[in-house]
């Protein structure tokens, strides 16, 4: 069984996951999902991957998960610790040097206006799991806002990108050109949306789960 380490995104918790960690320690899997220090206004990429690392322990056979934000943090700890495997969800991609202020504009992103907070975010969840999302929100203030990204080249870890099919916050067709443009390989797909974790747990853990038993290089 696998150790799957959970890196939310912006303005996230590790609430973010109960639904999907409920479905993998269910599995015989154990589960770290990490709080990460946003609210701290010194915390910048160091002080993110210090807080994963310390949440994993001396755990291993590790899957790192990073989704949408956590995209700049997860493979930052892929680096570091080697994991079995890195899975970006509905990610940022982040590129050598760049800070996550800058990524918006380098990638050409565009939100839709016209959708709320809800309707971006959370299309498919349950009412009483978007109700309570709001008492979990956090206020990033975070250093690594503006901080270039680390790492001079992708870790030399296997790598699977998912995004959701019905992701209303970074449309699927964004996502597959940033993935291609910026990892050199198509996403694979899932129903859902930007929330798959909260929209569609089981499957997204029956999804995970396959990348165990496949090639994750493939």
């Amino acid at each position: 069984m696998a150790t799957f380490v959970l890196i939310h995104g912006g303005g996230g918790s590790a609430w973010d996951f109960h639904l999907l960690e409920a479905e993998l320690t269910g599995r015989g899997h154990d589960v770290v999902a990490v709080n990460l220090p946003i609210d701290d206004e010194k915390a910048g990429f160091p002080e993110h991957v210090e807080a994963v690392v310390n949440a994993i322990g001396d755990r291993g056979d590790l899957v790192v998960l990073g989704h949408s934000y956590g995209g700049f943090t997860a493979p930052l700890v892929a680096e570091k610790l080697s994991p079995r495997l890195l899975v970006m969800l509905t990610p940022m991609v982040p590129k050598p040097g760049e800070s996550p202020g800058d990524w918006w504009g380098n990638t050409g992103f565009k939100s839709d206006e016209s959708l709320s907070e809800e309707e971006q975010f959370y299309n498919g969840v349950p009412a009483d799991i978007v109700a309570e999302a709001g008492s979990h929100a956090r206020n990033q203030v975070s250093a690594e806002w503006g901080q270039p990204w680390p790492l001079g080249k992708w870790p030399d870890v296997p790598t699977k990108v998912l995004i959701a099919r019905e992701d209303r916050f970074f449309a699927p067709e964004f996502q597959r050109r940033v993935v291609q443009d910026r990892l050199g390989f198509a996403p694979d797909e899932i129903d859902g949306s930007h929330s798959v974790p909260l929209s569609h747990p089981k499957e997204l853990a029956d999804r995970l789960e396959s990348y165990l038993t496949s090639d994750p290089a493939a």
